[in-house]
């Protein structure tokens, strides 16, 4: 029984691993990082230079980039394994909660812009130290959020 079990096993083994799967999103050739600290590092994970001006995050195998600006226009972009573009419509649900001190929260929902790219938000304008950005979204039904402090020379 154990003789007829291996090649069974062996065969239906080799058969998955050819039944004409895309490779999984880490296996695809890397993209060299755009800043030249990171321009050696090409595999997954490796790249966390902001492609569009903000602070780069993780969660899970998907990267997200969230961009603060002074006058209040936000934007988040979202990127695989190895930084390629993602479509903004990966995730739903897109909101972020700006906390100020002294002044009630400030809710914004964010909208997908024009070239389904990244998600946008008008809100008040960004100043003073304290202030504190709760993001969150979904991936794929999961819920995630992080807060984020703001400082003012990452501000665009």
């Amino acid at each position: 029984m154990v003789r007829l079990a291996c090649p069974l096993f062996a065969l239906a083994l080799a058969a998955a691993c050819s039944g004409g799967r895309a490779a999984p999103e880490d296996a695809r050739p890397a993209q060299a990082p755009r800043d030249a600290h990171h321009q050696n590092v090409t595999g997954p994970h490796g790249d966390h230079s902001p492609h569009h001006g903000g602070l780069v995050l993780m969660n899970g195998d998907v990267h997200y980039e969230v961009v603060f600006d002074r006058a209040g226009r936000h934007e988040i972009w979202f990127s695989d394994a190895v930084r390629s573009d993602l479509p903004a419509s990966v995730a739903t649900g897109v909101t972020m909660e700006v906390s100020r001190p002294g002044a009630p929260p400030e809710l914004l929902k964010l909208s997908i812009d024009d070239a389904g790219e990244a998600w946008l938000a008008q809100g008040r304008p960004l100043e003073g130290d304290g202030v504190m950005v709760e993001v969150r979204y979904a991936l794929q039904g999961v819920p995630h959020a992080i807060e984020v402090p703001v400082v003012a020379s990452a501000l665009r």
